[in-house]
């Protein structure tokens, strides 16, 4: 199976566009375990938001697949709906950049067709896209 090392991935946009797939199977996971809970989350806003509020010029992800949960001031809880994420990282990038990086990206098994050379990984400027075996499993985030 493919699959991504979050240490090593760019966010670059390859992912997004250069999967056999119509819509990438490469999507945004969250490593609760690291997360800040964060209320100006780099993953979930835009860069110099004038306001918190989730007009869509405001946020980071363009399909909207990232949504919020107030859970006690100023924290919020973060989910991805794997369906709308088209793996484009622009989160990630935003989380990395700004936040301590819980958002990362990775291959969903469900969906990868686990291609015999992976397109995306022939692109890979970082390398981070590698075969494994189908026992080993994913390599997550489990550090900012």
């Amino acid at each position: 199976m493919w699959q991504i090392d979050p240490e090593k991935c760019l966010q670059c946009g390859r992912c997004q566009t250069e999967c056999v797939l119509s819509v990438s199977a490469v999507k945004c996971f969250h490593a609760n375990q690291v997360c800040g809970y964060c209320d100006l989350c780099g993953g979930y806003y835009r860069a110099n938001v004038k306001e918190l509020n989730t007009a869509a010029e405001n946020m980071m992800c363009p399909t909207g697949a990232i949504t919020r949960l107030f859970v006690e001031e100023p924290y919020f809880e973060y989910t991805i709906d794997e369906s709308l994420c088209n793996g484009c990282g622009k989160c990630v990038k935003g989380c990395s950049s700004f936040g301590n990086g819980s958002l990362f990206l990775q291959i969903q098994q469900e969906l990868c067709l686990n291609c015999n050379e992976c397109k995306i990984s022939k692109v890979c400027v970082s390398g981070a896209i590698q075969r494994v075996p189908v026992r080993q499993g994913y390599k997550l985030k489990d550090h900012a």
